[in-house]
């Protein structure tokens, strides 16, 4: 690019550092901030723009170390540090314990452990015969005075920043120790390393620079006018920059809501209106609600650890609320009141504690049907985690839209036309059929299948009316309809994709082009 084509297309920012500085000067933004009135990010573009015509070389990157105060650190600069604290209260109060310490200064019991340990090795405090924190009358540490004035000095600046080549060498040894790089919350200062780069500029720029003089140039050209302006006439006495009419504009990216959620709140919203009520859970759940209340029995091969992910730490929950534990324990062992004859095991009552991400959205149904009215409808969109191979119609993390329906007038006809409406209406689907199931918690249990037009036959969801064993243990006498359909599947046909996974698409470019029906 000529010269005279270089000027044309110059933004003011870059003719303001062509027309103020020479090659001998060394730039940096922190110059341009002070000298040219810019902000930093202002000046950062400068350089790139300029960098990328040839008129702006970098020549050092100098690393600096700053310390900012955090929220922790400004609430110690009004009240002083736990040490200091710690000193003052034993002073006027006489010997305590560490916890009356903690308790008299509303600080973690960590906190005041780690700050009498410090003490005691300055010789500050020691440990009397009964076991009490006391303080022995040597002067507090030098360092505890040079913290307290570093937390005041950041806490009193402008930008809550120290920088590191400012300090002295004891305020350095004693602010490190004050310092994390990440995870700062619980320390008085984060630390930030940062780069200063300086550049020059080329020879190239200077025959720029006269060009621009020549032109007449002074970065001060009007770029838009404002309604000040018009009011004021200040437009009638100003240079208007030149424009490039052949430059593309800008590409607008209108925001709007992801399909796959968008699609997710028009099921919300289809149920909603019909009448049901939507139900929530926690993403940890016990075998209890997960698989025992559901009428499940505990040696079932989904409950194996191949089938659900097991929590580590803590790895069960500490109770069962009854009395539904005791309920369901005889529902497994002899049926209870259910009428039936149960699986005749040993019901495994700390088994049941046992803390999993919950593998199906039919454990809502379970929590909800103790505390649901009768007649009564309800569902929820759940998410669930199973050990599963991952592939077009298959994810380990997936969700499914659950739901019951109680009352004396509920039936398999019922249950049937919903599963059509989910099937037709939501997923959009035109070929359905009905295949019949088998799950522990229904009876009858239906599958319901829809035709994708690249994938084929796949199941949508199972259903069924719930057995006595699961109703009659949470005081539950009437049918009970329930489903689980996998929403996921539903969105493959209603946003016309062949992959589950292209729900959860990365390339922004392909979701910006799904609409939801």
């Amino acid at each position: 690019m000529d010269i005279a084509n270089i000027t044309k297309n110059l933004h003011p920012l870059e003719t303001k550092v062509l027309l103020h500085y020479s090659q001998s000067d060394i730039l940096t933004s922190e110059r341009l901030v002070k000298e040219l009135d810019y902000k930093e990010g202002h000046a950062n573009q400068a350089f790139s723009w300029l960098s990328g015509k040839e008129l702006l070389k970098e020549t050092a990157r100098t690393p600096h170390t700053y310390f900012e105060i955090t929220e922790n650190g400004r609430q110690l600069a009004k009240t002083g540090s736990v040490e200091e604290r710690v000193v003052v209260l034993l002073k006027e109060n006489g010997a305590k314990t560490l916890p009356e310490i903690a308790a008299a200064l509303t600080i973690e019991n960590k906190d005041i452990g780690s700050a009498f340990g410090q003490l005691s090795k300055d010789g500050v405090l020691k440990m009397n015969a009964e076991k009490k924190a006391e303080y022995t009358g040597s002067a507090l540490p030098k360092r505890i005075s040079i913290a307290s004035t570093l937390l005041k000095r950041a806490a009193e600046s402008e930008n809550g920043l120290l920088d590191n080549d400012a300090l002295s060498e004891d305020e350095k040894t004693t602010i490190t120790g004050m310092a994390k790089k990440r995870g700062a919350s619980d320390s008085p200062f984060k630390i930030i390393e940062r780069e200063t780069v300086s550049y020059c500029l080329t020879p190239k720029a200077d025959e720029v620079c006269a060009a621009l003089k020549n032109a007449g140039i002074t970065g001060n050209e009007i770029g838009e006018v404002t309604q000040k302006m018009l009011a004021s006439g200040e437009w009638k006495n100003g240079t208007f920059r030149p424009y490039n009419i052949s430059i593309q504009p800008a590409r607008i990216i209108p925001g709007r809501t992801n399909p796959y959620v968008q699609f997710l709140e028009s099921v919300k919203d289809k149920l909603c209106s019909l009448g049901f009520q939507e139900f929530d859970g926690p993403l940890v759940e016990t075998e209890f609600w997960n698989g025992d209340a559901l009428f499940m029995p505990q040696f079932h091969a989904a409950r194996d650890i191949h089938d659900v992910y097991r929590i580590k730490n803590p790895t069960h929950a500490k109770s069962i609320e009854e009395p539904y534990l005791s309920n369901v324990a005889e529902a497994h062992e002899n049926g209870g009141n259910s009428g039936s004859r149960g699986w005749n095991y040993t019901f495994d009552r700390d088994f049941t504690r046992r803390l999993i991400l919950r593998s199906q959205g039919t454990v809502l149904s379970a929590h909800q049907l103790h505390k649901a009215e009768v007649p009564g409808k309800y569902f929820g969109i759940v998410r669930c985690f199973r050990y599963d191979k991952v592939d077009a119609t298959h994810l380990s993390d997936f969700y499914q839209t659950e739901g019951i329906v109680l009352g004396k007038e509920a039936n398999l006809k019922k249950l049937l036309g919903f599963l059509k409406m989910f099937a037709t209406e939501i997923a959009g689907a035109t070929d359905v059929k009905y295949v019949p199931g088998y799950f522990p918690f229904t009876e009858p249990s239906v599958e319901v299948h829809i035709k994708h037009p690249v994938l084929g036959w796949f199941e949508l969801g199972g259903s069924g009316i719930f057995r006595p064993e699961v109703t009659k243990a949470m005081g539950v006498d009437v049918p009970v309809l329930a489903w689980g359909i996998g929403i996921d599947r539903m969105a493959l046909m209603a946003l016309g994709l062949n992959d589950l996974r292209e729900l959860f698409c990365e390339d922004i470019e392909k979701v910006r082009l799904r609409k939801s029906k």
